[in-house]
């Protein structure tokens, strides 16, 4: 089973509760996801969805919420643009999705009439910890860009290196995804991942950059002294990974889930806040740590 990293916890209770903006919120995963946050100081809600069932939903776990809003209305398109809305008036540090569909929710957030993009792409990351561990494996972009072009995988460049800085890895290794280390024109990602490798060196301090690199030989160091790379500081030890689709990173991140029992703590960059895209099937743990994950990025500065 996995388990929510102490450490991003205890950082994100350190910073205070983040107001949190609940999309659809009536229902019972996301309101035991909001209640297990609030009792973890980490969150301070403003629930959006029917007022009945949000009140329904709090009544069958106990919880008294008389002291958070709640914005009663029905519909989900509505509710993502009030939650939108609720962040643009600043009233909000994290937007969290509850029973809502995620297509619905992210073209209300990307859209230039009432939308929360703040001049960069979106990207999802994933901050993913094994059992007993606070060191994470940082992995971009498994959930939301399809097939990101170069301009996406530049911003998810950018975010994998603001969430390392966030959870205090000072200088992260960062690789660039492939099936081989060598740059050859019959694989595009590989001659793309080189190309990026170049613009990152030039262009994101306080990290190091290294790609294109197969996933042995960025998380094995004998893989990568087998291929002479033992001079490449990010090779065997990378603390993030670009990957140049949706379904490598999708399958990256749902193996080291169903394979090593990794926490996966998920949150979309590049808005004016963080999104935490949760899933039906996501574990307890997983909801408490995007939380944590969003509460940290949001007091970044």
């Amino acid at each position: 089973m996995p388990n929510c990293p102490r450490g991003l916890l205890a950082r994100a209770k350190e910073l205070g509760a983040a107001r949190t903006v609940v999309v659809c919120a009536d229902a019972a995963l996301p309101m035991l996801s909001t209640e297990a946050a609030v009792r973890a100081g980490i969150c301070e809600p403003l629930f959006i969805g029917s007022h009945e069932r949000i009140k329904a939903e709090a009544a069958k776990l106990a919880w008294d919420i008389s002291a958070f809003e709640i914005i009663n209305i029905e519909g989900e398109q509505a509710a993502a643009q009030a939650a939108m809305q609720v962040v643009r008036e600043g009233r909000a540090e994290v937007v969290m999705k509850g029973q809502i569909h995620t297509d619905i929710l992210m073209k209300v957030a990307v859209s230039r009439d009432t939308g929360i993009r703040a001049g960069s792409r979106l990207v999802h990351v994933f901050h993913m910890t094994p059992p007993y561990s606070d060191r994470p494996l940082i992995v971009s972009d498994g959930a939301v860009n399809v097939s990101p072009d170069m301009e996406t995988r530049k911003a998810a460049l950018k975010a994998v290196v603001t969430v390392a800085h966030a959870v205090g890895i000072e200088r992260p290794k960062v690789a660039l995804l492939s099936a081989t280390e060598e740059p050859i024109p019959s694989m595009p990602s590989a001659c793309e991942a080189r190309e990026l490798r170049e613009w990152a060196r030039e262009n994101i301090p306080d990290a190091a950059f290294s790609g294109p690199l197969a996933l042995d030989l960025i998380l094995s160091k004998g893989a990568a002294l087998a291929k002479n790379l033992q001079d490449d500081e990010v090779a065997g030890a990378a603390d993030a990974i670009v990957v140049p689709d949706i379904v490598s990173g999708n399958v990256l991140f749902k193996s080291l889930v169903y394979f090593r029992s990794a926490c996966a703590a998920g949150v979309v960059l590049g808005g004016l806040v963080p999104i935490v895209l949760t899933s039906r099937a996501d574990p307890p743990e997983a909801r408490l740590a995007s939380l944590a994950l969003a509460s940290v990025l949001s007091r970044r500065g």
